[in-house]
């Protein structure tokens, strides 16, 4: 069985940071990719950043320059550093992970304060 557990999200001020992060355990030993979603009140649920072996990382246009996404292959953990925050970025946070399937993390709350 494998679970992803998210942690780091919370409350910040517009132009604060904040570092989300994802670690997968069970019983897999590599993801093919991994990546966050993001998912605001009344809106779909959305990319924001993705990352796979041997690829670049992709990101939303609405979060271009401003988030990072890194990756830890060893202990298939995945990292979102989000800085210069704004209020539209306010949203649950979901981490994904991708091997024969599709997996998804019980999200975390990110709140960005105007």
């Amino acid at each position: 069985q494998v679970q992803l557990v998210e942690s780091g999200g919370g409350l910040v001020q517009a132009g604060g940071s904040l570092r989300l992060s994802c670690a997968g355990s069970g019983t897999i030993t590599a993801f093919n990719a991994m990546g966050w979603y993001r998912q605001a009140p009344g809106k779909q649920r959305e990319l924001v950043a993705h990352t796979a072996i041997g690829g670049r990382p992709k990101y939303a246009d609405s979060v271009k320059g401003r988030f990072t996404i890194s990756r830890v292959n060893a202990n298939n953990t995945v990292y979102l550093q989000m800085n210069s925050l704004k209020p539209e970025d306010t949203a649950v946070y979901y981490c994904n992970a991708e091997a024969k399937r599709a997996y998804w993390g019980q999200g975390t709350q990110v709140t960005v304060s105007s």
